[in-house]
């Protein structure tokens, strides 16, 4: 019998669901395993290094698990963390694993979306402050403009089952407003968060309609579907067998009555707890 190896899906709650959604349905014959750092969730507010901790934590039991690659589908882990395991835990400790992101693959494409060359990215705190997002779409847009705003109430609300409630509206009205204030050429609007598709109805309707509102979970997907196909070497250490499996770090009866609004079908999880880094890795 061949061992499982899943390919690993990474947030710090709930989500990274969002995304998981989206690769299963474009990628339905892989197994996938899902880690959801939901005790110390958000990641959004805590240090560049607290957030590496974390995720590194996050990653190497992934690693343990049997999974050759990662998804971090976190922009806050991706835009704090994901740099260092790249180039400094993996050469070293996993050479033959693989952990990507999702703030490069949305970055490589936004641009297309925009006529006006201008884009308004609206994120958690953590990833506006790293800065990421200016730096690879200037890379790969260089003419295009980037207004970001922190939008610190967002995940609170959706993690709250408030996402739809009427006192949403303030916080989604003003941290638009904000936004548009400092650019009247925005005509599209990422969500840097894998939260804020479960906002979209009301931010819909606090935008203009010829701004296009853009999440991420699409194009994780189908930039995963391009790495698969050009990496055969990795693809095929994947193993296939339409498996879902996921772990939380807190209440495994809480992530599976909050999960279906994120994942869209019912969740079965378990309680997972993860082993505190030692100072010198």
């Amino acid at each position: 019998m061949i061992a499982s190896s899943p390919i690993g899906i990474f947030d710090s709650g709930y989500g990274g669901l969002t995304v998981l959604k989206e690769i299963k349905k474009a990628l339905p014959q892989y197994d996938y395993l899902y880690l959801g750092d939901n005790a110390r969730s958000p990641y959004g507010p805590r240090s560049f290094e607290t957030v590496y901790d974390y995720t590194l934590q996050s990653v190497k039991w992934l690693f343990a698990q049997g999974c050759p690659l990662i998804i971090l589908a976190c922009n806050t882990a991706s835009a704090k963390a994901l740099r260092t395991i790249q180039q400094k835990y993996l050469p070293k400790y996993a050479a033959e694993k693989r952990v990507l992101g999702v703030i490069r693959p949305t970055a490589e494409i936004i641009g297309n979306y925009s006529s006006t060359k201008n884009i308004g990215i609206l994120g958690t705190k953590g990833t506006v402050q790293s800065e990421s997002y200016l730096i690879e779409i200037a890379h790969f847009f260089p003419e295009v403009k980037v207004v970001q705003h922190a939008c610190p109430m967002w995940v609170p609300l959706v993690e709250n089952n408030e996402y739809d409630e009427n006192g949403a509206d303030y916080f989604i009205k003003k941290d638009i407003d904000i936004l548009l204030k400092n650019s009247s050429e925005i005509d599209t609007v990422l969500l840097a968060c894998t939260h804020y598709p479960l906002l979209i109805k009301k931010i819909k309707e606090y935008l203009p309609e010829n701004i296009k509102v853009i999440s991420q979970g699409p194009i994780v997907a189908s930039s995963l579907m391009e790495y698969l196909k050009r990496h055969p070497e990795m693809e095929s250490r994947c193993s296939k067998g339409n498996k879902l499996q996921f772990f939380t770090t807190d209440s495994a009866t809480d992530f599976d009555k909050h999960s279906q609004i994120f994942f869209g079908e019912k969740v079965t999880s378990k309680h997972v707890e993860l082993t505190p880094l030692q100072k010198s890795v």
